[in-house]
């Protein structure tokens, strides 16, 4: 998929026009009456679909989704450069905040086009193992972007058809607990008919462990731990496996691999500009890496740790007396020998008195990050974003058991993430607290700057404790159950009649 399925969509998957039956349809003009005939209008289809997902303005994985989503939590810092993303780090954000708007925009896009494909896909000459198959995956993509706004904006309207016209086009907001059925219900029948795995020319695409995963986490924030522990029990026996080697999840040369269940397929190549928009010529890569970068490297250093990451990660030593190996990866600071984009750490300025910079992810091979990975002067980053690793699954796993109360059941799961890491194994004994307590301390340092902790915490009700248990500017002017989500854009508010704004906005 990284180099062959990514694609732009056409003009068909951005809503045709009707035609009265004196009109001829335009030869040159690609169309949804002309457009769904063979298998490679359903590729483009879905390619079209998948690539909102990196987005740079509005994907969950792309510049602005990952800045956003990691922005709120308590070990994530955003400078004071673009305003909406301080606004939104800081708690002081309003309906008209543009980054958190483009995140609901794209977020229905995904859903139109996923919904486009379910009602056209019919329409291609297909055996039947094919369309159970596209229907399915487009099935994961439609329950993967409400996933995004059900953790993002709680409730939001359900659609699940394309709209006919434009009595069709306003909808009220459904209730959150009605949209997390609708994305299990989506999950679920996309586990059902995905494959196990693709070939080489189709890695990236969404397969039957992805939608597991993804529905385990949805029984998971819904609290339905039963569900959750039998959906992920499944996923252990597919064949993944965690990586000897935690710093291989981040390394462009160790994507797709036995870990990731879902990645974010992304490449420096289609172009010059990853803020191109979808268009022949924009880069299929994103400038992450960049934002994160200081600027003795070319970098904007838009966000960074927080020095309760920093100190979080010290909490425990290996058994042979070191640091826990996932710090190196993840963060760089001013250990004896440390290096990044081939220079001494000391040769960078931190403001703020910020300890560490982010290292997971970085380009730091190179010897400045205004090369891109290509070598071309722009910007971009080909590392894929992984959105679903096995380490997930296990802690998900452990979560599942241990609110059930069987935290004995939790070992086997932790144990395997602690193994990696060089830690001892856990004291036998944990009650019910304590191995939630270490559950909450390993997914801080096991997923940082990876969108997890913002939602862990207010899946946990942790949100307000340790956001102000934090050194995270902008923790005074958060505000219980008001910030633990985005208000519904204004201009949704604006043209949408049926639409009535979030509670506390």
């Amino acid at each position: 998929m990284k180099k062959i399925y990514i694609a732009f969509c056409f003009a068909a998957l951005l809503g045709g026009c009707k035609k009265s039956e004196l009109e001829l349809i335009n030869p040159n003009q690609i169309v949804s009456e002309t457009y769904w005939k063979t298998e490679t209008d359903v590729h483009s289809a879905f390619a079209a679909t998948y690539g909102l997902l990196r987005n740079v303005d509005g994907g969950f994985w792309g510049v602005r989704g990952i800045e956003l989503g990691n922005g709120r939590g308590d070990d994530f810092f955003i400078r004071n450069d673009v305003a909406d993303l301080y606004r939104l780090s800081t708690f002081t954000n309003n309906a008209d905040n543009g980054t958190a708007n483009s995140l609901w925009n794209y977020a229905y896009r995904g859903i139109f086009r996923a919904n486009q494909i379910l009602e056209n896909v019919g329409r291609v000459p297909l055996d039947d193992a094919k369309m159970k198959a596209y229907i399915a995956e487009a099935k994961f993509l439609r329950g993967l972007n409400y996933f995004i706004l059900a953790i993002n904006f709680g409730d939001v309207p359900l659609i699940l058809s394309v709209p006919k016209d434009e009595t069709e086009y306003a909808r009220p907001k459904a209730a959150e607990a009605d949209v997390w059925k609708q994305i299990i219900a989506d999950f679920t029948e996309a586990g059902v008919d995905l494959p196990t795995s693709y070939g080489a020319e189709w890695v990236g695409r969404a397969t039957k462990g992805a939608a597991l995963g993804y529905l385990g986490k949805a029984y998971l924030f819904t609290k339905d731990y039963a569900n959750a522990e039998t959906t992920l029990r499944q996923v252990t026996g597919m064949g993944y496996s965690l990586m000897p080697n935690y710093e291989d999840n981040f390394l462009v040369t160790k994507e797709n691999n036995a870990e990731s269940l879902f990645e974010i397929q992304l490449g420096d190549v289609g172009g010059t500009n990853a803020w191109g928009g979808e268009n022949a010529s924009g880069a299929l890569g994103v400038t992450t890496a960049q934002e994160f970068a200081p600027s003795e490297v070319g970098g904007w250093f838009e966000a960074g740790p927080t020095d309760k990451l920093f100190n979080e990660f010290q909490k425990e030593r290996t058994t042979d007396g070191e640091l826990d190996p996932r710090m190196y990866a993840t963060l760089i600071w001013d250990y004896p020998g440390a290096t990044f984009y081939r220079k001494p750490f000391s040769d960078f300025k931190l403001p703020f008195g910020f300890k560490s910079l982010f290292k997971k992810y970085q380009n730091y091979t190179q010897a400045n990050e205004l090369a891109g990975a290509s070598g071309a002067s722009n910007y971009t980053s080909s590392n894929n974003e992984r959105a679903l690793r096995y380490a997930d699954v296990l802690l998900m796993l452990a979560e599942a058991v241990t609110m059930q109360g069987r935290p004995a059941d939790a070992y086997q799961y932790v144990n395997q993430i602690r193994t990696r890491a060089k830690l001892a194994a856990l004291p036998a004994g944990y009650d019910q607290a304590q191995m939630m307590n270490e559950i909450v301390h390993q997914r801080m340092i096991e997923f940082a700057r990876e969108n997890h902790r913002f939602y862990d915490l207010k899946r946990w009700g942790l949100l307000q404790q340790e956001i102000s248990n934090s050194d995270k500017v902008g923790k005074q002017f958060f505000v219980p159950g008001k910030h633990d989500y985005f208000p519904v854009p204004q201009n949704e508010i604006n043209t949408n009649p049926l639409m009535t704004q979030n509670s506390n906005w």
